[in-house]
């Protein structure tokens, strides 16, 4: 067996002692307890797919180490299983799983039923089994892996999707920071692009999430969830071995069996919450700007968006638009009326949203901050002092979100704010960044607990105490809330976007394979700052930027202040039209977003996905990561090279269509598609059927339309092929109580004849006001097609048929 190397990433864990010898044991209601040195080990079956395993400190279990995991695990019933022991071993078996604790030396094992692995231990540098070893507060523990295995996850990492060949920390990091560079530079060679924080390679990044696939060279995935939350080097480089070290904190660690990947990232969101399901104004387009906005300017862009026809739902405020960065509060000169202005945005169609950071100004005269001060909600130091840390409003204090009480605090502060007719919050600065002063003194649960537990968790925290209070106030209405920084579970409060970029080629391409790393992490709803926040972007730049973004899951034009603009028209009439028409394509896809949030919300299926989670057994998909899929029916494959005319891209299993000329291609196969600055290379699975709007409204608000288009992609072979549109009022919860209407399609070809059958659930919602439905035919000439037994003419691949929510069946010969 290789042995694993005397480090993991920057951790030297050469100094480390596994524990060897497993003791007595005893069943559990779920599965063993057994004395492990001078520890004890806990192995738990929590479903037949999902097994945890608990190492004590000090001979003590921590039963809470995170707020990750939500589920109810008391309230699982336990799945039958087996314990078998031997001299060497203790096995339990599961209908799917298989744990083999080997006794002395101590190592541990999982198979699934059929044989196959889903994790071995593997030797460390002194030739004992490493299963788990310590040094001090930090564990570590190495495990065996094939050359050519993937390992996929992680959250929000920068470079390839697949992890493979790297080493990676997981520690909230304000990313431009000149501090926090510094600090995570220090270890490497310089010539380490991982030293430069504008780098593609950068580590760490904002949201740490540990939890990873590793995808064997069969195509056969395992998760992995370490429910910890102090500082985790995770190390991916030697060839045939991988570990994981955490600097403090307890071993606590869910394993899933997989091996589909789906299976896997249904079963983690299962245990840490699914998408909260959004506003659908939510995933119409977004502009921001850190700027110095008056509350007149700020109308003056609406006008100017609903003038040149740009779809746009909501407006932006960045920092500038309170008094002195005092959180909570307005600077009255700029924005004598905030109300008001809410109001008459809403009247253009316009929501707006305020950014909203954990630090608050240290002083006296500040309302906010003498009542958090003398109710004791700020973070302390091990001493008992206030801990002080520096951000924008200079001095500042930082709410403790581990205190239930701070979290009600904070939470009623943000219902106030929304009742200006705010929309949503915009959470910054929540890794907590501190500026110049080190993060590290500070202290929480009235300083009695480490920075180092909950730094990780601070915005997960933040973003529970928001929500609580939003929902609170406002307990029918879905609410939405942006965050830069998150931790696992991060995804059933609020979205995130991918923090400071800039505006280079290389961070367009960045964004997707980043983007795709976090959905398959848990969280779906995630996009990039369009054209770059940091420094000046260019036209071309700026329109692949658009094209890219308008098919994300949050599409945002965001840019730093002292920086020439990037509105849709910044750059001329022929960038402008580009970019109207990317955001007229994601407004017209609008049916189709809603349904594809929907199953994340219900499943945790990226918005936003890799070909590797749909097409895991093709060893080809492992390593693409400059194509998505949008939903389960579209490709897309942006241009992130400057004056490209083409790009080559892989169509995976299946058929597909070109969107722009109809053009059918196999699957399996690289193709040149056409990519002229005006167009992005996308395509559709045959068999599909996408719904449309059949235009692009100003807004989404109040638009419930009466014609719903469904565009089918008719497939050469025989087959079975199922689509979804999903409809409700896009702001309430009442979704959850049947008011929608769910609409499955079936499509089944058999020789030259078509069948497309829709069956409906739900009861119907207030607002829905759709009529009819217009058939657009794609890749086959129909003169006619029968609907419900009625014949109708088909005009230029077009047919249009009352339907207000029931099923129906149209047949053709094609």
């Amino acid at each position: 067996m290789t042995q694993a190397p005397a480090r993991v990433g920057l951790t030297s864990t050469r100094y480390f002692t596994p524990l060897t010898r497993l003791g007595a044991a005893q069943p559990i209601e779920r599965g063993v307890l057994a004395a492990l040195d001078h520890e004890w080990l806990r192995v738990e079956f929590v479903r037949e797919d999902i097994v945890r395993f608990k190492i004590s400190r000090g001979g003590g279990f921590d039963e809470h180490p995170t707020y990750a995991v939500c589920a109810d695990l008391a309230a699982v019933p336990p799945p039958l299983f087996t314990i078998a022991e031997t001299d060497t071993a203790i096995v339990l078996r599961n209908a799917r799983l298989e744990v083999i604790i080997g006794r002395h030396p101590f190592t541990l094992c999982v198979r699934r039923t059929d044989g196959s692995l889903v994790f071995d231990t593997a030797l460390g540098h002194d030739g004992l089994p490493w299963a788990y070893a310590t040094l001090n507060d930090a564990f570590a523990f190495h495990r065996v892996c094939a050359r050519e295995d993937a390992f996929l996850g992680l959250g929000e990492k920068t470079g390839r999707l697949n992890r493979k060949g790297r080493d990676f920390i997981l520690w909230n990091n304000d990313v431009l920071s000149p501090q926090t560079e510094a600090e995570f530079a220090a270890e490497r060679d310089p010539a380490d692009p991982r030293t430069k924080n504008t780098s593609t390679e950068f580590d760490p990044y904002y949201v740490s999430i540990p939890f990873f696939y590793h995808l064997d060279e069969q195509g056969n995935a395992a998760g992995f969830f370490l429910d910890n939350s102090y500082r985790l080097h995770v190390d991916f480089t030697p060839a045939e071995t991988y570990g994981i070290c955490a600097l403090g904190g307890q071993y606590t660690e869910y394993v899933f069996a997989g091996p589909q990947m789906a299976e896997i990232l249904a079963g983690f969101t299962w245990l840490t919450g699914r998408l909260a399901p959004p506003p659908i104004w939510a995933l119409g387009y977004h502009q921001c700007r850190w700027h110095r906005y008056s509350q007149t300017e700020v109308l003056a862009l609406a006008d100017r968006h609903r003038e040149r026809g740009i779809p746009c739902d909501t407006l932006w405020l960045d920092i500038e638009h309170m008094d002195g960065y005092r959180v909570f509060t307005w600077n009255r000169e700029l924005f004598p009326d905030p109300a008001a202005l809410a109001a008459q945005l809403q009247e253009r169609g316009f929501r707006l949203i305020t950014i909203v950071d954990p630090g608050v100004k240290v002083d006296p005269q500040f309302a906010l901050y003498e009542e958090g001060r003398a109710n004791d909600l700020f973070c302390r130091t091990a001493s008992g002092d206030l801990y002080i840390g520096q951000v924008w409003p200079g001095r500042t204090a930082f709410p403790d979100f581990v205190k239930p009480e701070a979290r009600t605090w904070w939470g009623k502060l943000n219902a106030a704010h929304a009742r200006l007719g705010i929309a949503g919050i915009w959470n910054d600065m929540n890794e907590p960044a501190t500026g110049d002063i080190p993060p590290y003194a500070m202290r929480f649960n009235g300083g009695r607990e480490p920075h180092e537990r909950y730094h990780n968790q601070y915005a997960l925290l933040m973003a529970m105490a928001t929500v609580e209070g939003l929902r609170a106030a406002f307990p029918n209405q879905r609410t939405f809330v942006l965050s830069r920084a998150g931790f696992a579970g991060i995804q059933r409060y609020a979205a995130n976007w991918m923090g400071d970029n800039c505006a280079r080629w290389d961070h367009l391409w960045l964004s997707m394979p980043m983007a795709m790393g976090m959905g398959l992490s848990g969280q779906a709803f995630v996009g990039a700052d369009i054209g770059g926040f940091a420094g000046d972007t260019q036209p071309e730049l700026f329109a692949r930027w658009m094209q890219c973004a308008a098919l994300t899951a949050f599409c945002r034009n965001h840019s730093a202040y002292g920086h020439i603009d990037q509105y849709a028209w910044s750059f001329g009439p022929a960038i402008e039209r580009i970019a109207r028409d990317a955001v007229v394509l994601r407004y017209r896809l609008m049916p189709y977003l809603v349904t594809a949030f929907m199953r994340a919300v219900e499943t945790g299926e990226p918005v936003q996905q890799p070909l590797v989670f749909a097409y895991q057994t093709d060893r080809l998909t492992r390593d693409i990561d400059d194509q998505f899929l949008v939903g389960r029916d579209l490709l897309a494959a942006p241009v992130y090279t400057p004056g490209a005319t083409a790009r080559q891209l892989y169509l995976p299993a299946g058929e597909w269509y070109d969107w722009h000329s109809a053009t059918w291609h196999a699957g399996e196969q690289f193709i040149v598609a056409a990519a002229p600055l005006d167009r992005i290379p996308l395509f559709a699975r045959a068999g599909a059927v996408i719904p449309l709007w059949p235009e692009a409204p100003a807004s989404t608000m109040g638009y419930y339309p009466p014609a719903i288009e469904l565009h089918l992609f008719v497939p050469q072979r025989e087959g079975v092929y199922t689509s979804e549109l999903h409809e409700d009022d896009g702001l309430t919860l009442d979704f959850q109580h049947g008011a929608c209407y769910r609409t499955t399609f079936r499509v089944e070809r058999r020789g030259r004849q078509l069948t497309l059958a829709a069956t409906v659930r739900g009861d119907g919602f207030a607002a829905f006001a759709r009529e009819t439905f217009t058939l657009v035919i794609h890749g086959a000439q129909a003169e006619t097609v029968m609907i419900n037994g009625v014949m109708h003419a088909v005009v230029d691949g077009r047919v249009t048929f009352a339907n207000r929510g029931q099923g129906f069946v149209i047949e053709m010969a094609i």
